[in-house]
């Protein structure tokens, strides 16, 4: 996870927030990983709790196992 720190008026803010999932997984089983973070924002407390005052972006990177 990295993120972006800027000056916001008086004030330093985190700005963006960029989580990357490392996932290993069978090749059969991507299209349920993509389902799942498709979700996963929506389910997600502390994505839920900052969404309208920090941009996040969340990324994946498959690792295949098969």
């Amino acid at each position: 996870m990295e993120g972006d720190l800027e000056k916001v008026e008086r004030t330093i803010r985190i700005t963006e927030v960029r989580v990357k999932y490392h996932l290993p997984l069978n090749r059969e089983d991507e299209e349920t990983a993509e389902r799942v973070m498709k979700v996963h924002p929506a389910g997600c407390p502390a994505h839920e709790s900052v969404k309208d005052s920090i941009r996040i972006k969340i990324d994946r990177e498959y690792e295949y196992r098969d």
